[in-house]
């Protein structure tokens, strides 16, 4: 079985967690030249208001890959982002027992984006009790037959769309309704334990449509 390739996503969507949880090793691409505008360095959350985008403010030349991209901390962008996060979740049930560990990640300074998103892709693996290993690539791996490439398949300006994303409970459905494929966060705060039969059960529908095709 090949080992599918996804790109590095800064606290990604539900989907994209849902179908790396469904393989035992994943490639994170780190020699791609940066896109502008993914979910990268940037995720939506579930706000009173509505769907909120967050974004990591980077630090690039034109031709940068991902992994010599760094994070700018010009201005406080990682404590106006918890805040942000916070004022979202902190009434959601599992928010004190998953909110923690990811303050502590989002408050210290990584120089580069992929250290960031990894130790927030590490710590959300660990606490959905998955054991996918993720690796990296070691060059650039071009569009191939070969390999299962979801490099491209998650964007913020293309919503998923094609297999139903089953509603759960979240903090403002009862005003807004269920907001669909949020970040990974949303789904931990709201359904805690129960997060990991979640996305069992969603990663097996999304495989099935990619292989009808």
């Amino acid at each position: 079985m090949n080992t599918p390739i996804f790109s590095t996503a800064f606290l990604p969507p539900v989907s994209y967690m849902a179908l790396l949880c469904q393989h035992e090793k994943v490639i994170v691409e780190q020699h791609e030249t940066f896109p502008k505008q993914t979910y990268r360095n940037r995720c939506v959350i579930a706000t009173a208001n509505g769907p909120l985008t967050l974004s990591v403010p980077v630090v690039r030349s034109n031709h940068s890959t991902t992994r010599e991209v760094g994070i700018s901390y010009a201005e406080p962008w990682n404590i106006r982002l918890w805040r942000a996060i916070e004022s979202a979740y902190n009434a959601s049930p599992y928010f004190l027992y998953y909110g923690d560990g990811f303050r502590k990640i989002l408050l210290e300074r990584h120089e580069s984006l992929l250290t960031l998103n990894n130790s927030l892709l590490e710590y959300t693996v660990k606490k959905l009790k998955v054991k996918t290993q993720i690796t990296y690539s070691m060059d650039y791996t071009p569009q191939s037959a070969g390999i299962s490439d979801y490099r491209t398949v998650f964007s913020p300006k293309h919503p998923q769309e094609g297999f139903p994303i089953a509603e759960y409970d979240q903090v403002f459905a009862d005003r807004l309704g269920f907001l669909p494929d949020m970040s990974i966060v949303d789904l931990l705060f709201n359904l805690g334990p129960d997060s990991k039969q979640y996305l069992t059960e969603l990663g097996s529908a999304m495989i099935e449509y990619y292989r009808r095709g």
